[in-house]
Parts: structure tokens; C-alpha cells; sequence
């Protein structure tokens, strides 16, 4: 015996999904018996003994282990953020040129920038192991001590389970497993999360090879679970070898570069030419005209280092770390990868199914139609009539959805009149049910209530050929339109005592049809127009029949033209370019597979879109990963949970528009930082090259640079507590280099007009410059004018802000205040001597005051026509 059974595992293993050699759905077109001859078990399920060889053979059953970073590693891991990297060779240099006190300061923030990130990103992950545990836990199996005695039901953890195993289901059971059934009764199941198919799949344990991959009536797959009925099943596949397993390895694969990822990449490289460029233009024009050496190269790496905006990854992180605690404390909201808060606030298209978003994952009952096409309450009487009694008779735990819809929309009371006699449940061959009750005032009969697929009650309808065929048109034209369509039948039966069989559904009177909606989902519509109005298009990319999809579209408000519905059969003869030109025109593909979904959100990405991905089953893996920020609900398969970027509470559009809203004030805080923080930058550079081109003397000393630049980044902070103007919402926030660059390079030259004009005015304020006091003096004076004009850009650039906040100044204006105030007055304090600054005279300020009117004038007219091109989409979205 020993022997054999090694001999028939040994052959298991080699054909069959137990080896891992082949997927569990080639076992599909074997009879029941050759199935269980592979898997050297029986309809009794294993013994103890075998149970245990094969656990050690195949180890448990349970999904590869998800491992989260540790601390320390995500703390390395946010050291390769270019922000940071640039950051981190500024400040290596400046410690190779005995800078100790830029270089402290640098490596400061590059420190606190790490552990900001690293502490963010490790605090998602210990949320989300909190949501890892959401699967089953046990599973009924039938199982023997000794193969001579009888078989045991009895529950056990699913990790037990292993290949051979028979076990039980029944409705609500999670499978635990790839199963093939053995025996089945009126069983359907939910496996909306591997293909995205919101009604319950019918499956059979019939030896008919038909269907193809899930859709196979023989399999049932582990991620889905039974809706109804109840089913004997034999173990296929377990642990890694199933297709959920499968699906999670793909799910761990590379993904490409988000927006976010594209946007610093982007700008850290415009940071890097100025950095390298800098330096060597400092030393060589002074070596040219100003016979410096080397002596100016701890000036050179202090005009580098003031270019650069050093609060930068502080800034980032700190926004988009606050942001994120703010959606986990008041939407339950958990954000995996802090970057992809940016990317939610950058969406212009979000990418959805239809089932559990839209819609809820239950019918409801849409019109009770009657021969003649019109609305017949008489209809649905009877089908609640039905519905009631073959739930009571056949002995069913609970209704199914189509039959909890009806039942929903009729008053229980007028079923109670009926008295229920003999129910024939519904199975997936014959595709109807038949309830047989005694009507009222109709002594001696029987009447038989048929309901079920049109096909299949009209078939056995006392109707002419042409009339069941103009029926059945009807029927087709109400399910084009995006409803389910049941049809109903009576016939009057003389009252007997024998049993009713399927062999009585016969000569049936056709009474009317049952059409059912998808109940929509409450706040769907809401959420739409909100979406809409902040500049964010939906594709809906769903499993379901396109009319199905369609009609949700048009109950929930969304314009549909009729090019704008298709089907996904269509995009495996398209090329990648047109593919992007139809993704951009359609709203809804239907009957989408996973990879369909993928290369559809890949041709919105190339199109120039950055696209949000919602999903919750297997079939959304292959998009939550293409997509550039990828959306689960705690609800969805633990695989897809894992592969999102962002988690959340229910899978609800008002809590994605809380997250889209969320990542626009952190986009927004972080863009008007960088637009303020390196036109400010730029410049200053050019006006240091100029002025130390121009002046027998340092224009600035590096001690004076780094006061200057902690004082600046200090008050650069504001903006990680600032709340934008509501504006900011309206469209996606994109940081565009080359948008960006254009932008610091024309507010530069105005700041370096600015400055230069800050010359002149020391010139005359100081009626001619040499050296000795004249030289503490320029210094003074263009420190004081530079942290002055760096708190107006902080105030005037700040686009969407037309007038004050309220009656009290923001965190951004309270800093912009003292940073000025500083500015006058730190020359005059006890530490201006210990920097080299010295009191100026009067007419410097009333001077100054002049040229920081026209800086201010210029500045307005820069941020109005700033924000008429944003206006009209001239620069961003």
C-alpha cells in the first residue's frame, strides 16, 4: 500500500497542479474519477497518515509571506531619493572644503528627512499588518484516522489543508484552496475578485470539459466564496501552487516609475547642472578678473549651496507624512509609500470597476413586465410567490440575490395567502426554480410558479415558434440595456399527492418578465461630480456585460455617447498608438481581463495621464501595478491589498476624493515651495556672480551665506503646516520640470534685477564703496534686502491667494513676517559684529524702501500672468 501511494503521489506530482507543474485548471476536462485516481485520494478524503506526508511534502497552505521593511531598511532605502542624494553630496563637499558649519547643517537635514520618511512609511506598514489576517481560517474537512474506518467531518485550520484533502462547502465559506467539486447542489459562487464578474458564477460538478480558466463550472479557486448552495470538493492546488498565489508573485514584480518618481528625477537633475555648474563659474571668473584663488572656493560651495533649496526632502516628507496621518485619523485612509500622496494629487484619471464602486454587490429589482411590454404588478407577485416557497420548501439557508430583490419590493403579507406545497430548486442545467402552491379559492389544483433565464422557462412555454421568438428578442434587447432579465410562468396542475419533478415544468403559461439594476452605490453620484469638478476623468474597466456597465453609468449621471462603451476583445488587435488614441475617447471597456486592464492603464500613462487604479480582486493586480498610484479597499484580496499603494476603509469613492484632496494641499504646499524657494535661489546667485565680478571684495561672506540660508530654511517650514487656498483642488498638482524651470528662471532675473538694484542703492546710501566699513556695510545692507525680498516672494507667491486668509495670517505669512524683521534687525543686534554685519544708514532704508515697491509691483504682475496661463491651461492642467 505504501508503495502505491507513493507511486500514484509520485505521478500527482508530475502531472497535476499538487507538483507545481502545470496550473489547476488542466484537470478540468478528467472525469471526477480520474482526478481523484491522480491525487490517489477518494470520496472518504484522506487518513491522518497521508495528510501528514503530503503537509511535509508540500509544506502549509497559506500565500508567501509578505516582508515588510524594517526600520533600519526603509531608513537606507529613503537615503536614494535623489532630493536627498543632492542634498547628501553638497554636503560631503563642503566638508572636503572645511565648510563645517554648511556641512553640519546639510547632513542635518538629510538626517531628519530620512527618519521622517522612514517613520512614515513604517507606521503604513504596521497598519496594514493589522489587515493581513482577513482570510479564512478554518475549513470542513472530511478526513479518516485508519483506512478501515469511517470518515470524520471536522473543521481544521486551513494551513492543514493539503492536496487530496475532500472537503465541504457551503454559502459564506471562503475557499480555502484551487478545489475541483465532486458533487455540487444549486451551487454559485462570488469570484468578482478574480475576474471582476459581479453576479455569482453557477458551478457544476458535471464531467463536461466546457469553459475555459475561471470561468470553468468544475473549479473553484481560492479568493472566492460561495454565494449558494453547498458543494464536496477534493483539494487541487494549495499554498503557493494556486492561481491567487500566482497572481501575488506577478504582483511582486518591478512596477514602473511613478509621477511622483518622474517629477523629482526631473527636477533633482535641474538642481545638479546648477550645483556643478556654479562653482567652477564662481572661481574661474574671479581668478579671471578679480585674481582670487583658491581662497574663494569655501565662497563658491556657499553660492552652490544657496542655489540649492536644502529643506527640500524635509519639506516633501514632512507634507506628505502629516497628510497622510491626517487621512489614516479622519478616513481610515492608510497611505503605503508617501510619494504616492503626491500621485493622488496629481490623478487626472482614475481607473475603477464598476461592481462595489459604483454599484453595490446586490441587485435590486428595476420593472415587472408583462406579455405585452408593460409594467404588470401581477409579474411580480408571482415571482415573489416563487422566490418565498422554494426558500422555505427546498430547505435554503438564505435567498439568492436575484430572489432577495423580489422579495424586497413585496409586501410579505400577500405571499401568506399562498399555500406552499413542493419546491424544485434551481440548478445550474435546467436554469430555473418552480415553486407548487394552492391558490386561493382553487380547490383541487395545484398551480406550478416557474422562474428563471428567459431561455429556459420560455422553452417550456405553450407558446408558437414566432411568438417565444419575438419574446426572446425582447428579452435580449432589455439585458443590451444593462439589466438582468428573469422570466416567469404558471400552469394550473390538478391537485395530486405524488411528487413533482423537473418532467412537470411543461405547458407553462408565460406571464411576464423581471428585469434587475444594480443598486447603486449611496454616495457614487456624489463622488462623481466631485471627481468631475476637480478636474479627474473615470474609466470604468470592469468584468460585467457592457450594457450592464453602461446602464450604471447613465443612473449615476455620467454622459455616455455610444462610441464611448466597448468591449475589451477589441484592444488585442490594436497597436500600443492606437490603443492610446481609443483609451482617451472611451469611458467604458467591458469584459476586460487582468491584462487588458494593465495595457489600457499603460496607454492612459503614455498618453500623458497620471492614473489612479482602483481594484480589489486577483484580475487587478497586473493595473494596480502599471498604474501610477494603486488604490485597494481593506476589503479586497490580501494580494491586492499588498500590491496597492494606497489603502482603504471601504471601497468608496468619497474616501478617494478625501485622498485626492489630501495629496493636492500636500502637491500644493510642496510646488509653491519650490517655485518660491529656487526662483528666490537663482536669484542670488546670479546677483552674487555679478556683484563679486563688480566689487573689489566678497559680495557676501560664508558665514553670512549660511545665516542667511538658516534663516531662510527655518521659515520654509511654514509651508509644511500651510493650508492652500481651496483653488488648488480644482485641477491635478504636477510638478513639471521644465514648467518649474521656466518659472525660476524669469522670477530669478527679477530677483536678481531686485538685487542689483540693492547695489546702487549702497552705492548711494554709502556714497561710494571701498573697504573697511563700506565692505561690513554692503554686506549688511544686501542681507538685509535679501531676507526682506525673500519674505515678499513667500507672501505674493503663493498663487490662489487673491486676499488675506480670515482675519488671521497663515503659518507662511507669520513666517514671511519675522523673517523680514529679522532681516532689519539682526545687522543691528549684539550678533551682527560676530557675522561682520554693522548698522546702516538711513537713507539706505529709505531707499530700499523704493526699490522693494517696484520688486513688489513686479512680482503681482508675474503671479497674475502666472495664473491666467493656469487658467487656461497653458502651463500644467
Amino acid at each position: 500500500m505504501a508503495e502505491t501511494t507513493a507511486a500514484s503521489g509520485r505521478d500527482a506530482e508530475s502531472s497535476s497542479p499538487v507538483g507545481g507543474s502545470r496550473p489547476a485548471s488542466d484537470l478540468a476536462a478528467p472525469t471526477v474519477l480520474e482526478v481523484l485516481r491522480r491525487l490517489d485520494t477518494g470520496p472518504r478524503g484522506l487518513t491522518e497518515a497521508q495528510a501528514g506526508e503530503r503537509q511535509a511534502r508540500f509544506g502549509p497552505n497559506v500565500l508567501p509571506a509578505h516582508r515588510a521593511d524594517s526600520w533600519p531598511r526603509a531608513l537606507l532605502r529613503s537615503l536614494r531619493d535623489p532630493f536627498t542624494a543632492v542634498l547628501l553630496c553638497l554636503g560631503l563637499v563642503s566638508a572636503a572644503v572645511a565648510s563645517w558649519g554648511t556641512a553640519s547643517v546639510i547632513l542635518l537635514l538629510v538626517a531628519v528627512s530620512c527618519v521622517l520618511r522612514a517613520s512614515g512609511e513604517h507606521r503604513a506598514d504596521r497598519s496594514m499588518a493589522g489587515l493581513r489576517d482577513l482570510v479564512a481560517s478554518t475549513a470542513t474537512v472530511v478526513r479518516r484516522t485508519d483506512d478501515d474506518l469511517p470518515p470524520d467531518v471536522r473543521e481544521i485550520p486551513v494551513g492543514e489543508l493539503v492536496p487530496g484533502d475532500v472537503i465541504r462547502l457551503g454559502p459564506g465559506d471562503l475557499v480555502p484552496a484551487d478545489v475541483r467539486l465532486l458533487r455540487a447542489q444549486a451551487l454559485t459562487v462570488h469570484q468578482a475578485g478574480l475576474t471582476g464578474e459581479s453576479v455569482p458564477v453557477p458551478k457544476d460538478a458535471a464531467d463536461a470539459a466546457e469553459g475555459h480558466g475561471f470561468d470553468r463550472p468544475q473549479l473553484c479557486f481560492q479568493g472566492s466564496s460561495v454565494a449558494s448552495g453547498s458543494a464536496t470538493a477534493v483539494v487541487l492546488a494549495t499554498g503557493a501552487r494556486t492561481r491567487f498565489a500566482a497572481a501575488q508573485g506577478r504582483a511582486d514584480s518591478s512596477r514602473a516609475d511613478s509621477a511622483f518618481d518622474r517629477s523629482v528625477h526631473g527636477i533633482s537633475w535641474i538642481l545638479i547642472r546648477f550645483m556643478l555648474l556654479t562653482p567652477p563659474l564662481v572661481l574661474m571668473a574671479n581668478a579671471a578678473l578679480r585674481d582670487r584663488g583658491l581662497e574663494t572656493l569655501p565662497f563658491a560651495v556657499a553660492v552652490a549651496v544657496g542655489l540649492t533649496p536644502e529643506m527640500l526632502p524635509v519639506i516633501v516628507t514632512t507634507c506628505l507624512a502629516r497628510a497622510a496621518a491626517l487621512l489614516a485619523r479622519t478616513h481610515g485612509v492608510i497611505v503605503k509609500r508617501l510619494p504616492a500622496l503626491h500621485d493622488l494629487g496629481a490623478v487626472d484619471v482614475l481607473c475603477l470597476d464598476k461592481t462595489g464602486t459604483l454599484t453595490q454587490d446586490r441587485p435590486v429589482l428595476d420593472r415587472a413586465l408583462g406579455p405585452d411590454g408593460r409594467d404588470d404588478p401581477e409579474v411580480l407577485r408571482w415571482a415573489a410567490v416563487n422566490a418565498w416557497w422554494t426558500l422555505q420548501l427546498a430547505d435554503l439557508p438564505t435567498p439568492d440575490a436575484l430572489d432577495e430583490a423580489v422579495l424586497d419590493a413585496v409586501d410579505e403579507d400577500d405571499l401568506m395567502a399562498y399555500d406552499g406545497l413542493a419546491a424544485l430548486p434551481f440548478d445550474p442545467v435546467r436554469r430555473l426554480a418552480t415553486a407548487v402552491v394552492r391558490t386561493p379559492g382553487r380547490l383541487g389544483t395545484h398551480t406550478l410558479v416557474t422562474k428563471g433565464a428567459a431561455e429556459a422557462v420560455l422553452e417550456r412555454c405553450a407558446l408558437e415558434d414566432e411568438r417565444r421568438a419575438e419574446l426572446l428578442a425582447r428579452a435580449a434587447r432589455l439585458a443590451d440595456d444593462g439589466v438582468r432579465v428573469l422570466a416567469v410562468a404558471v400552469a394550473e396542475r390538478p391537485a395530486r399527492t405524488r411528487d413533482y419533478t423537473p418532467a412537470d415544468e411543461r405547458g407553462l403559461s408565460f406571464k411576464g418578465f423581471v428585469t434587475f439594476g444594480d443598486a447603486l452605490a449611496a454616495t457614487a453620484a456624489e463622488a462623481l461630480k466631485a471627481l468631475t469638478d476637480r478636474g479627474v476623468g473615470v474609466k470604468i474597466l470592469t468584468g460585467d456585460h457592457p450594457g450592464t456597465a453602461a446602464r450604471a453609468c447613465r443612473d449615476l449621471g455620467i454622459p455616455l455617447a455610444a462610441d464611448e462603451v466597448r468591449t475589451a476583445d477589441r484592444v488585442d488587435d490594436l497597436t500600443d498608438t492606437e490603443l492610446r488614441a481609443l483609451a482617451r475617447r472611451t469611458t467604458v471597456f467591458a469584459r476586460c481581463t487582468p491584462d487588458h486592464k494593465a495595457r489600457i492603464t499603460q496607454a492612459l500613462r503614455a498618453s500623458g495621464h497620471t492614473v489612479g487604479y482602483l481594484g480589489d480582486g486577483v484580475n487587478d493586480l497586473p493595473a494596480l501595478r502599471t498604474a501610477d498610484v494603486g488604490i485597494a479597499p481593506r476589503e479586497a484580496v490580501a494580494v491586492a491589498r499588498e500590491s496597492a499603494d494606497v489603502v482603504l476603509a471601504e471601497k468608496d469613492l468619497t474616501a478617494i476624493g478625501h485622498s485626492i484632496a489630501a495629496g493636492r494641499y500636500a502637491g500644493g504646499n510642496i510646488a509653491a515651495y519650490l517655485r518660491i524657494t529656487l526662483s528666490s535661489n537663482l536669484g542670488n546667485v546670479i546677483a552674487m556672480l555679478g556683484a563679486g565680478l563688480l566689487l573689489p571684495f566678497l559680495p557676501m561672506l560664508p558665514a553670512q551665506v549660511l545665516a542667511q540660508n538658516l534663516c531662510f530654511d527655518v521659515a520654509q517650514l511654514a509651508f509644511a503646516y500651510d493650508r492652500p487656498h481651496p483653488s488648488v483642488l480644482r485641477r491635478p498638482i504636477l510638478l513639471r520640470p521644465r514648467d518649474l524651470l521656466r518659472f525660476i528662471v524669469g522670477l530669478g532675473l527679477l530677483n536678481a534685477v531686485a538685487d542689483l538694484a540693492t547695489f546702487g542703492v549702497l552705492a548711494l546710501a554709502l556714497r561710494g564703496l571701498g573697504a573697511g566699513d563700506d565692505e561690513a556695510a554692503f554686506h549688511s545692507g544686501w542681507f538685509t534686502e535679501n531676507l526682506i525680498t525673500q519674505a515678499l516672494v513667500m507672501l505674493l507667491l503663493r498663487f490662489g491667494r487673491r486676499r488675506a486668509e480670515g482675519h488671521r495670517p497663515g503659518p507662511v505669512a507669520r513666517a514671511a513676517v519675522v523673517l523680514a524683521v529679522i532681516g532689519v534687525l539682526l545687522p543691528l543686534s549684539p550678533l551682527g559684529p560676530l557675522l561682520g554685519l554693522t548698522a546702516l544708514p538711513i537713507e539706505y532704508y529709505l531707499l530700499l524702501t523704493a526699490v522693494l515697491a517696484l520688486y513688489t509691483a513686479g512680482l503681482l504682475a508675474a503671479r497674475a500672468r502666472y495664473e491666467r496661463r493656469r487658467e487656461t491651461g497653458a502651463d500644467g492642467r
